[in-house]
């Protein structure tokens, strides 16, 4: 017809300023391409109000939405509960588990049934009031409300017994947002306004978690990919400017919800207001995002059915005219013009470029998800080969995910290593056995120095890197150098995990420098002094100096804290019984028993000329 309409809400503004801040903040993330990826789902959500604000303009379309929304619920429900009874409908392997839920977490599920109660139960309560007016459509959201308040029981219960969620304390939760946007030294303004960029919470939960969490004996060695509740996850990684345009957005709903009447076309708004008042307290999964801005357009939906809402909920006419009359007209009136269709062809392109892209990338990353998937059923049969191929693939297809890159480094030294373990002793290796480990060797480090390009801070991607180069000392070039220089970024990254000191301090004690694996050991147990492992450590660089009577106290030390650990203390007595014969020859004497003794994930064999490797891809400050 020539022209284009929109739909205007109160809501837009909010719902636009929210997507922009968080996109902001993603395109300044150092993580970037973590933040982007994650922004996706988000932008998925806001692309679902817009459609549902602009598609659904009659009371049927309104209704055909919510009961589409409620039949969804309904289906989660039946595979939950049925679930629970061991009866499994679905004939995958995965599913056949009695707290099987589609979401992946009992918590988003329970989330989502909760806000779907809400829903159906607006469409029930009629029948209470007037029990003379039931409909056919009452009965059928009762008999809905009643299965999706069984399947709410199920899995609260399973949540408070057998499948407790792990929520990080909001303690941590707090501490870590404001840190996020006061401590972040080379991006001060930057972390203050916009955060470490949207969804790379995890990053801001290693860098500025405090010691004292590891006085937590179950989450000590956790990695939380979200705070304790979103609002305190957006203003870790969207800054005060994201934390701020989600409140308002939140105000204006629950302003909205309020002030609006109780019938059908307000099904959503007592649903709203209660997910505003959950994502205080309790963390979000894309799943619960996207249902905040679902509720919003049919919110949006529904006051604008009514008549004395039309100057609030109004559509928006836009075309191209004669020059003369101006070059764009808006009105929201009904007058026609003969118009031509350059804005709304041009429009239509614009939308179609962007879903296409989003659609293309999206389509990518599944893809990816898939292939990478059947990589680890290869692994699983101890098909080295085919595993290769199929993680190769994974990451051909999209090359951004630092967790492949990860796990392909490992996959390519594990086939590194048994290229070389096949050659007999005493007989040199041939050419081509020389070339495949070398060329397998560069790939594993290749691959690991792309993920900590594609995630800078991620702590882990270091460590991983730092196992690399470790594995390769006595056949790498400056191996050793390189292991630490990457382990002393890890554990800048991660500062008080006692974990990165213990992994720092056994490189050192691999290479025979027992005063620096002593001092970085020391770091662990001053961090965690409730950490048998890092005693252990430090027992034996002590001994290693045959300083015998103080590795004997971190012995000791360890035979407490594992006292309950029958296998543990076996071992720790045998070190004991060493270190005492060992203190009569007068010198140190290398024990058999590994009680986690800090080595190498994979030690290949020296190589006379060692090759030449390439060095960690981002020189950091540690290293320098």
């Amino acid at each position: 017809e020539g022209f284009l309409k929109i739909r205007r809400t109160p809501f837009d503004g909010p719902v636009l300023l929210f997507a922009a801040v968080a996109l902001l903040s993603a395109l300044l993330s150092i993580n970037r391409i973590d933040s982007l990826t994650a922004f996706v789902p988000l932008l998925l959500g806001v692309f679902s109000y817009f459609a549902i604000v602009n598609v659904a303009k009659e009371k049927s379309s309104l209704m055909f939405i919510i009961s589409s929304f409620a039949t969804g619920s309904l289906v989660v429900s039946a595979l939950s509960v049925l679930a629970f009874f061991k009866i499994y409908l679905l004939p995958y392997n995965f599913t056949q588990i009695e707290s099987f839920t589609s979401f992946g977490s009992l918590l988003d599920q329970s989330i989502y049934l909760g806000i779907a109660l809400f829903v159906c139960g607006y469409f029930v309560m009629p029948v209470i009031d007037k029990p003379s007016g039931i409909k056919a459509k009452n009965i059928a959201f009762g008999v809905l409300s009643l299965c999706l308040i069984l399947a709410l029981f199920v899995s609260i219960y399973q949540l408070f017994t057998t499948q407790k969620p792990i929520i990080l304390p909001f303690q941590t939760g707090f501490q870590t947002a404001f840190a996020s946007i006061s401590q972040d030294a080379s991006r001060i303004a930057q972390g203050f306004f916009l955060g470490s960029g949207f969804g790379t919470y995890a990053t801001d939960f290693t860098r500025f978690k405090q010691a004292i969490f590891n006085q937590s004996s179950d989450l000590w060695n956790l990695t939380f990919l979200r705070s304790s509740s979103f609002v305190l996850e957006l203003l870790a990684t969207t800054g005060v400017l994201g934390f701020l345009a989600y409140l308002y957005l939140g105000l204006k709903g629950f302003k909205e919800a309020i002030a609006s009447k109780k019938d059908e076309g307000n099904a959503a708004a007592l649903a709203l207001v209660i997910l505003f008042i959950v994502s205080l307290i309790l963390p979000f999964s894309f799943i619960s995002q996207t249902l905040i801005f679902i509720l919003l357009g049919l919110l949006a939906v529904g006051q604008g059915l009514k008549t004395e809402e039309s100057l609030r909920f109004f559509d928006v006419e836009f075309q191209l005219v004669e020059f003369r009359k101006g070059l764009i007209a808006a009105e929201s009136s009904e007058r026609k013009h003969e118009a031509n269709r350059i804005l709304p062809i041009s429009f239509f392109v614009l939308i179609l470029a962007i879903v296409g892209v989003v659609g293309f990338a999206s389509f990518q990353y599944i893809s990816s998800d898939i292939k990478f998937q059947s990589s680890l059923v290869f692994a699983s049969a101890n098909n080295g080969l085919e595993t290769y191929k199929a993680q190769a693939d994974a990451i051909a297809v999209f090359p951004y995910r630092d967790s492949f890159y990860r796990v392909f480094s490992q996959t390519n030294l594990a086939l590194a290593n048994a290229f070389a373990a096949q050659q007999p002793k005493g007989s040199s290796p041939s050419a081509q056995t020389q070339q495949t480990v070398s060329t397998l060797i560069q790939q594993g480090i290749n691959a690991g120095r792309n993920a900590t390009t594609n995630s800078p801070l991620t702590a882990v991607n270091w460590q991983n890197l730092s196992s690399i180069y470790r594995s390769l000392i006595g056949v790498g070039q400056n191996a050793e150098n390189f292991a630490i220089a990457t382990q002393q970024q890890a554990a800048l990254l991660d500062p008080n995990n006692p974990q990165e000191y213990i992994n720092l301090g056994g490189i050192y004690y691999q290479l025979g420098q027992y005063d620096n694996a002593q001092n970085q050991f020391q770091i662990a147990v001053n961090l965690k002094p409730d950490y048998a492992n890092a005693y252990y450590n430090l027992g034996h660089a002590l001994e290693s100096k045959n300083d015998f009577t103080n590795a004997l106290t971190q012995y000791q030390t360890v035979k407490n804290l594992v006292s309950n650990d029958k296998n543990s203390l076996e071992i720790v007595n045998k070190d004991i019984d060493n270190l005492n014969k060992n203190k009569a020859n007068g010198q140190a004497v290398s024990s058999s028993s590994k009680l986690n003794l800090s080595t190498p994930q994979t030690q290949l064999p020296p190589q006379s000329p060692q090759i030449q490797i390439p060095a960690p891809s981002v020189s950091s400050e540690a290293g320098k």
